[in-house]
């Protein structure tokens, strides 16, 4: 389905033939539609298909059918994202849509001054995009109100409430206009994300554009098996064997990004580091760094799985498995984007092997399996009958041991030989006798 068939305003069909866009993807195709007719939407749909267009397009058309004037500090259309990188991508994402509309845009998130984003609300914003820390703290001074929203998205809603936002989610949605059009978007379904849902939407419609929790289907998947100790040298080797040269590597903790960065620049791997304890200047800097081949490898944690639009991106690496089965469908939708093929490595060792099950039955398929020579790691089922073995030996080794200092004992016995016991007579006979004395 084409664009130019929406009978969208020309000055928006003109931005999305400059940004390269003609056909829709599937999950555009089903929601610009109804969206732009004003309809509560719950959509379900992967990583990298879309999202951004499928809300921001019909919103931008809906309010250039209801022309309104800007206003100080009173923005018509709020979106909310968890990540203060994903708030600048959708950023630059929507203005390059609204490049020839009276309308503004701003992205509000932190590690930023505030001034700036004030100055800009005080100038009249017809749209804010906004991680929701970042706009409670505007919200308490002043800096902007919520009672004109007509327009509320929630992106990445799962994210969100995994990430504790969900109480902060409530209290700014109820700011905002009684009447307003609500989209929640997700790239995973739960029971959190559907109560949520209940909670904000009104006479809602379901859109699911994939199986649920599926990851694309562009994407390869492919296992490791490897010794946690071995991880980085196996990586190390595939980068060289198989020519990788952009590679975004995921790690669970912060502490395991860093030892990570500190190898493979040990090994002179030009790599950097994107997470929690960065700066948002430093976590820019790595992200440019990556995008313009001055690096080779992008180490990041959970946090930044959501904010990060790599066009082209070919590899995604999980040094460790995440926690959550559904995170790693979020760390996978960095490649395979928009139709292109990309490749997810896992590297597992024996004590994540649980959680690739999790994986494995959240996607409802087995991902391939594959034997590095000279990285073969026991599988559980040996381990186990390696240790049994062992302590089957170590009984009778002990058993042996035992029976040995038996007989040890029993012949240094028979060998010794015991005094007999002294008698009264003996001890008598044993009196010297008494010496014969003169006569009185």
């Amino acid at each position: 389905m084409q664009f130019s068939s929406l009978d969208l305003a020309a000055d928006l069909q003109r931005a999305l033939v400059e940004c390269g866009y003609s056909e829709m993807t599937p999950v555009q195709a089903q929601a610009i539609v109804p969206a732009r007719r004003g309809k509560d939407l719950q959509v379900t749909a992967q990583t990298g298909t879309g999202k951004t267009a499928a809300f921001a397009i019909p919103l931008l058309q809906r309010m250039l059918d209801t022309p309104k004037a800007s206003q100080q500090r009173r923005p018509r259309a709020l979106i909310l994202t968890p990540t203060r990188e994903l708030a600048e991508q959708i950023g630059h994402a929507i203005t390059a849509y609204a490049q020839f509309l009276p309308l503004s845009v701003t992205a509000l998130f932190g590690g930023v001054k505030m001034g700036g984003q004030a100055n800009k609300l005080a100038a009249g914003v017809d749209m804010v995009i906004s991680t929701p820390g970042r706009l409670l703290e505007h919200l308490a001074l002043g800096n902007v109100m919520l009672s004109d929203v007509e327009f509320v998205v929630l992106d990445e809603a799962d994210r969100m409430l995994d990430m504790g936002f969900s109480a902060d989610v409530l209290k700014l949605l109820q700011m905002t206009a009684n009447n307003r059009q609500t989209l929640l978007f997700s790239a995973t379904t739960s029971p959190a994300v559907n109560e949520l849902s209940h909670k904000i939407l009104k006479n809602h419609q379901q859109i699911r554009v994939t199986k649920t929790n599926s990851a694309a289907d562009t994407v390869n998947h492919v296992v490791y098996a490897v010794e946690e100790s071995r991880k980085i040298e196996l990586f190390e080797q595939l980068l060289a064997e198989q020519n990788w040269f952009q590679v975004l590597v995921f790690t669970s903790t912060k502490e395991q990004a860093d030892r990570l960065l500190a190898g493979l620049q040990q090994r002179r791997i030009e790599a950097a580091v994107c997470h929690g304890d960065k700066s948002q200047g430093a976590r820019r800097r790595a992200l440019a760094d990556f995008k313009s081949a001055k690096l080779q490898v992008l180490i990041a944690t959970e946090v930044a799985a959501r904010g990060l639009d790599i066009q082209g991106l070919d590899y995604v690496v999980n040094f460790h498995l995440p926690y959550l089965p559904e995170d790693y469908v979020h760390r996978i939708g960095r490649t395979g984007r928009a139709g292109a093929s990309g490749h997810a490595i896992s590297f597992v060792s024996r004590e994540e092997e649980q959680s690739l099950e999790r994986i494995q039955k959240l996607m409802g398929t087995t991902i391939q399996r594959i034997s590095k020579p000279g990285f073969e790691v026991s599988t559980r089922d040996s381990l186990l009958k390696s240790i049994s073995r062992k302590v089957l030996i170590g009984r009778a080794n002990k058993a042996s041991e035992t029976t040995i200092d038996l007989e040890r004992s029993g012949k240094a016995g028979s060998k010794t030989k015991t005094k007999p016991k002294a008698t009264a007579t003996s001890k008598v006979n044993a009196r010297p006798k008494a010496k014969a004395g003169r006569s009185k």
